[in-house]
């Protein structure tokens, strides 16, 4: 038996018994849950987004500024690289990083267990996540008994639901009880309600989590710290959970959870089972749905850990189900640990943590993590998802503009490499990591896409313009004139995690210039601030490109030609510029200068680097190349529950292999809608529905024998557009257009589908 190409489901024929490797996530945005799936007992860790130690409240906080004034220490490293070219990574940090102090670190709220007892062995066991419901299920047989269990997080309400029957009345009985790492809380059973309710011992955090347990039949009794139901037909739980975090500088405090998270459960528990369930599955529809991917996958019943391991890569139909499945889950995750109503955006683990300190603090790598974690949200059509990363992102602007001026003396904001809740926006020690100011930009540069994507004047200038012209003001003040040419360059300047520093490292280089040129694009869309817009169009002439061919015909990673063939690093900084960038065109001598470095790098690398490398292939328009990254991908760096591993588990590398074969589909950097750039021969016949194209255009295409047969184009706008076709001779319907270059122009009408066929 085979699965259909939309059975998306994830599915395992044992409980999970490790929570990184093998345990399903669920969310609805601000929560999160893992579930395992027990028989004797079950275990729901799960989060809430909020739940951080660390910032006000933790003696000494400083958002990673300096403690004490440090004059002309910036200049002092300028003139150190001005002389010797590059000054290691050790010293530099040691004049001007300084100790982390209360940065924090994401918490687990704890674990919900439900003890079952005994109750005979397991037959037909089955654990599953249904990416087309976003709903986990555990289904078994035990002593003749048919047991189910479902559990769901609704962004209508924001709760997590759950429910379990039996096939014969009165056999449902557990005893719920909450267990956490920390000793900061109380946990009180009264009503069939289990409230824990503390505060962070490290910064005074208020969190407050409450469990309704509403049983149908048999009986059910509070006892001291749990809820007991025995010899129920079927029992329904209830979760919402909250802290008193606000996004607001500098306190980072808002109102006592209690009332909301009160007010949450008691509207889920009244409006019951059957119509939260409708209501979450409609609004996570809503988003999922809009696209389909058929690679002519065909998946055998077999679990998904054994069709993981029986990954080739090839061209078996297997293998396109595995692609598509990571393609479709990539998208699900997103709308999991990012939704509209959050305070804060995915981290580096979305919004799942079972621990008290994660790797990294769990925290926002603004070097490329963050950023990643959204680069599908575009071309994958989850567009709403990204409203957590750009109020993140303007809440930075606030701490980010102190730091800005107290420590480099600039207007503008500036955030470094990593970044907490809290308004961390300075620096801290380690040598490798401390400093990036280049961050804002690049963090910038991703609201200007979204406007790129939708089109929409509000929110250019409500929400992207003034982020991004801060970021832009900090580096007209902040750049350095480099004595041996005359150009701008940043000074000091760091190849993420690589290397010693120096000025007008490659990538600085690439996302100022960006920065700079959305600045002042954005202003003249808007008709705004000309001395502005003056100052930034005479940066850009001064400023040094960054792009450069070596001596062995690699891109350069720094101005100097110092890269070695034999470097193997996993950050491919350098090719910023091609991908996430739109500064280099596929056929140039820079693009095959980039091909050059990708090739020297290898196919190795961390979970994220490698998904990282599906994009660079895929803008290179070899496709072959890109699917040969995601296959190394899948292969040596997904875990069975599909989740990706740096290692450890880190989601960046879900989402970029979601956008990695979303750009393999379809591309738009250069203003162009490009159809299926990048398809790899393994994906000979295939169709893609709802993917989306700068320009607030939205793509349908099927193909066949690697060539499109159709494409649906429905732009949102009205106005002019360019598609590029495959080769051969294709025909718009309806207007006297065909072309056999492969392009076609013309003047589209807001909200009607053009249709281009092969003729």
């Amino acid at each position: 038996m085979t699965s259909a190409p939309d059975d998306l489901t994830l599915w395992y024929e044992e409980p999970a018994a490790d929570w990184e490797t093998q345990a399903l996530p669920i969310g609805n945005g601000p929560l999160g849950a893992m579930v395992f799936g027990g028989v004797r007992g079950e275990r729901i860790q799960f989060n809430e987004k909020t739940l951080w130690t660390g910032g006000p409240g933790h003696d000494g906080y400083d958002f990673g500024n300096w403690t004490a004034p440090r004059p002309g220490a910036v200049e002092e490293v300028r003139r150190r690289i001005d002389r010797e070219g590059r000054v290691p990574a050790e010293e530099v940090a040691a004049a001007l990083g300084q100790p982390k102090t209360g940065f924090g670190a994401y918490q687990t709220f704890g674990d919900l267990h439900l003890d079952f007892g005994e109750h005979g062995e397991p037959e037909g066991y089955r654990r599953e996540l249904r990416l087309a419901e976003a709903v986990a299920r555990v289904r078994y047989t035990a002593g003749d008994v048919a047991y189910s269990r479902e559990y769901f997080a609704a962004n209508p309400g924001n709760v997590i639901a759950a429910r379990l029957t039996a096939g014969r009345g009165g056999a449902v009985s557990f005893t719920l009880r909450h267990t956490s790492p920390r000793d900061d809380k109380t946990v009180t059973a009264e009503g069939g309600r289990l409230t824990i309710r503390g505060r962070l011992a490290d910064n005074g955090l208020v969190f407050e989590a409450q469990v309704q347990v509403l049983a149908e039949g048999g009986t059910r009794t509070d006892e001291g710290e749990t809820v007991t139901v025995t010899g129920a037909d079927s029992a329904v739980l209830i979760l919402s959970a909250g802290t008193d975090y606000a996004d607001t500088y500098p306190h980072y405090r808002g109102e006592d959870p209690h009332a909301r998270v009160t007010a949450a459960v008691d509207a889920a528990a009244g409006l019951g089972y059957d119509a939260l369930r409708a209501a979450h599955v409609a609004d996570y529809r809503e988003l999922f749905g809009r696209v389909r991917l058929d690679l002519g996958q065909s998946a055998p019943e077999i679990p998904t850990d054994r069709l993981l391991r029986r990954y080739t890569g090839g061209g078996g139909p297997e293998d396109r189900a595995v692609e598509a499945l990571l393609f479709q889950y990539g998208r699900y995750l997103l709308i999991a640990c990012s939704r509209e109503n959050d305070l804060l955006p995915a981290n580096l683990q979305g919004v799942w943590n079972d621990s008290t300190s994660p790797p990294w603090s769990g925290d926002y790598h603004l070097n490329i993590n963050l950023q990643m974690n959204y680069w599908p949200a575009g071309p994958a059509n989850l567009h709403e998802t990204t409203r957590p990363y750009d109020r993140y992102i303007a809440s930075l602007t606030a701490p980010g503009s102190r730091t800005a001026r107290e420590m480099f003396g600039a207007r503008g904001w500036v955030v470094g490499n990593e970044s907490n809740p809290f308004g961390f926006t300075g620096v801290h020690d380690w040598p490798t990591a401390f400093w990036f100011p280049e961050a804002a930009a690049w963090a910038s540069r991703h609201l200007y896409d979204s406007y790129r994507f939708t089109g929409d004047l509000d929110y250019l200038r409500e929400t992207a313009y003034p982020v991004i012209k801060g970021a832009a003001e900090f580096w007209l003040d902040f750049l350095h004139t480099d004595p041996a040419d005359g150009r701008l360059v940043v000074s000091p300047s760091y190849s993420p995690e690589h290397g010693g520093f120096s000025a007008g490292a490659s990538m600085s280089q690439q996302i100022v210039r960006e920065v700079l040129a959305a600045a002042l694009a954005a202003a003249t869309t808007l008709g705004v601030d000309e001395e502005f817009r003056a100052a930034a169009g005479e940066a850009l002439a001064r400023l040094d490109p960054g792009i450069r061919v070596g001596s062995w015909g690699q891109l350069q990673e720094w101005k100097r030609d110092w890269d070695s063939r034999t470097d193997t690093h996993r950050h491919v900084s350098h090719l910023y510029a091609l991908h996430p960038g739109d500064l280099i065109a596929a056929g140039s001598p820079e693009a095959e200068a980039a091909a050059v470095s990708l090739a020297a790098r290898g196919d190795g690398g961390t979970g994220w680097s490698k998904a990282w490398k599906i994009s660079f292939w895929a803008r290179l328009l070899d496709g072959d190349r890109a699917h040969r990254m995601l296959g190394e991908l899948l292969r040596h760096s997904t875990l069975d529950n599909l989740w990706d591993s740096h290692p450890p588990f880190q989601i960046d590398g879900n989402f970029g292999a979601t956008a990695g074969i979303a750009e393999m589909l379809l591309q738009s950097h250069r203003g162009v809608v490009h159809v299926l750039p990048s398809l790899p021969a393994a994906w000979k016949d295939g169709a893609v529905t709802g993917l989306r194209a700068r320009g607030d255009v939205t793509v349908d295409v099927t193909w066949r024998d690697g060539l499109a047969e159709t494409i649906t184009v429905r732009p949102g706008r009205t106005g002019p557009i360019t598609v590029r076709t495959p080769a051969g001779r294709y025909r718009v319907h309806d207007l006297d257009q065909e072309t056999e270059t492969g392009t076609l122009t013309w003047h589209a009408e807001a909200g009607r589908g053009y249709l281009i066929t092969r003729s």
